[in-house]
């Protein structure tokens, strides 16, 4: 008989495994406490997938032989709980898809911060040197979906917390963890130890062919690795030491050693500038020298990798205005990471769902760069709180368009207007993409 496979949640994921796990003769049934979207939708029905959208038959999923679980889905859900109780195993999507991947190679990439970036530039530098490769995971298709409808040599996946929440096995050729810092505390008990050691998983079923690539600059990291037995090859990088094996940066040049190789490049021709995407640099390059892919295509990558949308994404110039679209700032850090690079007089927006934020990481950049504050959420009473007595002008604005009328009403010639919201943004809009199209829509309309 075949197994029965219940998939909680049909977005990317969900659909994903769905089709998989079909096609690998298993019994899904699908099952969304909300609508599921129409193009998802007709996908179940061209594949013959039984599902249910709006809400749960309890007594049918309490039925599996096994659950995978999207990644958006917390375990304080009550049905998860009552999964959770009758033992039935839970498993995520990377999981899933790590059955089904046979002899390819995974690089999964992880960190609060820079994830995307990473690996769009991994990526990027695998196209160039044309490998037989796929971008998976956090951007564009799920990984299973990838397995299911066209199988490559080599998987690049951004990977979150979420997805290690729930593995057993899945073991990626190349780790890459970013950093480490405090975002989704709402989804580990408002801990910080167990986000880390969510993070961390992405190396526990590694081996000593496989490598870990990590940022021995990130304190939490290193801590952490403290208390770690390690399988792996590691291979840190640094803006702040030497390194006998990974990467650094020294006098402006990178340097990234794997036994016999070398890769040198300036800093100057990097594509992506900001010491963050020093970083993200280091780490890429690094993972694509364990890959065998040659110096003169990593250096060519490099140098000519276009930034992504929605992240420091300059807008236009508007009367000697700078806007810059950082939607995907989703949390304090990545919100730090942009003021941090401002040159110019900024006037931020900010705002949005708090996951429990702490602002105090902010505050000596904002009282640095920031001449004003446009709260654009629709509860900003915590930010107005936090910032009065740190910046002259803080207004208020429930749309991107008037956020955006306000903060150039409120800038100067010579100034940067940058909305790097640093919260969730499901209060005003579908997701951080439609607030970032939204953003830039206003802007073209000034």
């Amino acid at each position: 008989m075949a197994k029965k496979l219940v998939i909680l949640g049909a977005g990317e994921s969900g659909i994903g495994t769905a089709l998989l796990a079909k096609q690998k003769g298993y019994d899904v049934f699908v099952s969304d406490a909300s609508a599921i979207k129409p193009i998802y939708q007709k996908e179940l029905e061209d594949s013959a997938i039984p599902f249910e959208s709006g809400s749960h038959s309890v007594e049918r999923i309490l039925a599996a032989d096994e659950v995978m679980k999207s990644p958006g889905i917390p375990e304080k859900n009550e049905l998860v709980k009552q999964i959770r109780a009758k033992g039935i195993p839970v498993v995520s999507e990377i999981e899933f898809g790590f059955r089904y991947k046979g002899e390819s190679k995974i690089a999964a990439i992880t960190g609060s911060n820079g994830k995307t970036t990473t690996t769009s530039l991994l990526y990027h530098i695998c196209k160039l040197a044309e490998q037989d490769v796929a971008m998976v995971g956090n951007i564009g298709f799920s990984f299973a979906r990838q397995i299911a409808v066209a199988p490559k040599a080599l998987y690049i996946i951004e990977v979150s917390s979420y997805q290690l929440d729930d593995i057993n096995y899945f073991k990626p050729d190349i780790a890459i963890l970013l950093n480490i810092t405090e975002d989704h505390l709402d989804r580990y008990d408002y801990k910080f130890e167990n986000y880390i050691k969510s993070k961390l998983r992405i190396i526990e079923n590694q081996t000593a062919n496989d490598y870990f690539i990590y940022c021995i600059d990130d304190e939490v990291i290193v801590k952490q690795l403290e208390l770690l037995t390690i399988h792996t090859n590691p291979l840190p990088f640094s803006m702040k030491q030497e390194v006998k094996k990974g990467g650094y940066i020294k006098n402006d040049q990178m340097m990234i050693k794997i036994q016999e190789e070398r890769v040198t490049m300036s800093i100057y021709d990097f594509a992506l500038k900001g010491k963050h995407n020093a970083y993200n640099t280091m780490a890429a390059s690094i993972a694509a020298t364990t890959l065998g892919i040659r110096k003169e295509k990593i250096r060519e990558a490099v140098s000519n990798f276009h930034n992504l949308e929605h992240r420091m994404e300059f807008v236009a110039t508007v009367r000697g205005v700078d806007f810059i679209n950082d939607s995907k700032a989703t949390n304090v850090n990545s919100t730090w990471y942009a003021l941090e690079s401002m040159q110019k007089p900024t006037v931020l927006i900010l705002g949005g769902v708090d996951k429990g934020n702490d602002y105090e990481l902010l505050a000596d950049l904002v009282k640095e760069k920031v001449k004003a504050i446009v709260c654009m959420g629709t509860d900003n009473k915590k930010i107005i709180e936090f910032f009065k007595d740190k910046v002259a002008t803080i207004i208020e604005a429930d749309s991107a368009k008037k956020a955006v009328n306000a903060s150039f009403k409120l800038a100067e010639k010579g100034d940067v207007v940058i909305m790097s919201p640093a919260c969730a943004s499901f209060d005003l809009f579908k997701n951080y993409e439609d607030r970032g199209r939204q953003f830039k829509e206003s802007v073209k309309e000034l």
